[in-house]
């Protein structure tokens, strides 16, 4: 039973949305990634959106480019966190996915990370925040994760402090 659902519009999105996969495995959280088209597949969209709360689901991410309605289709249907990754897709390199994700009416919120993979890595860090508010060993976890990242800017720090200058 995956505690985050991530939905992709199109399989071609797999390679990008395969960082949110990858954070959440470093965290120790299940996931479970599917294809689900707004547009194409509607029905499916809503079969896994009405049976995601049973099945454990906390949280949704959700990657789509070009017209990228997916997030807003889950957002409109479930009261549960939903993530949205704008996918780097189409002649507009993935703008049109990032205003179409991130311009949400009122009361329909859909967070909305940066284009592309650094999104997906940050939608799977998202995620385990939002997760860790209730399971203080996930907020250790992501406490952790934020300490492992100032170490390497310390350490890049120091070696180039102590390297030879041009």
């Amino acid at each position: 039973m995956p505690d985050v659902l991530i939905l992709m519009g199109s399989d071609s999105d797999a390679p990008v949305m395969q960082g949110a996969v990858d954070v959440l495995k470093e965290f120790g959280i299940s996931s479970e990634m599917t294809v689900a088209s707004a547009h194409r597949s509607p029905a499916r969209v809503m079969r896994l959106v009405s049976e995601a709360p049973a099945r454990g689901v906390k949280v949704f991410i959700v990657g789509a480019g070009a017209a990228a309605h997916l997030a807003g289709v889950v957002a409109a249907h479930t009261i549960l966190p939903v993530i949205g990754v704008p996918i780097d897709s189409s002649a507009l390199k993935g703008l049109d996915a990032l205003l179409s994700t991130v311009q949400m009416p009122p009361g329909v919120p859909v967070a909305t990370v940066s284009i592309g993979k650094p999104g997906a890595t940050n939608a799977g860090v998202l995620a385990a925040q939002i997760l860790g508010v209730g399971d203080r060993a996930m907020a250790k976890k992501v406490e952790d994760y934020k300490k492992k990242l100032a170490d390497k800017v310390e350490a890049a720090a120091a070696k180039l402090a102590n390297g030879p200058t041009a």
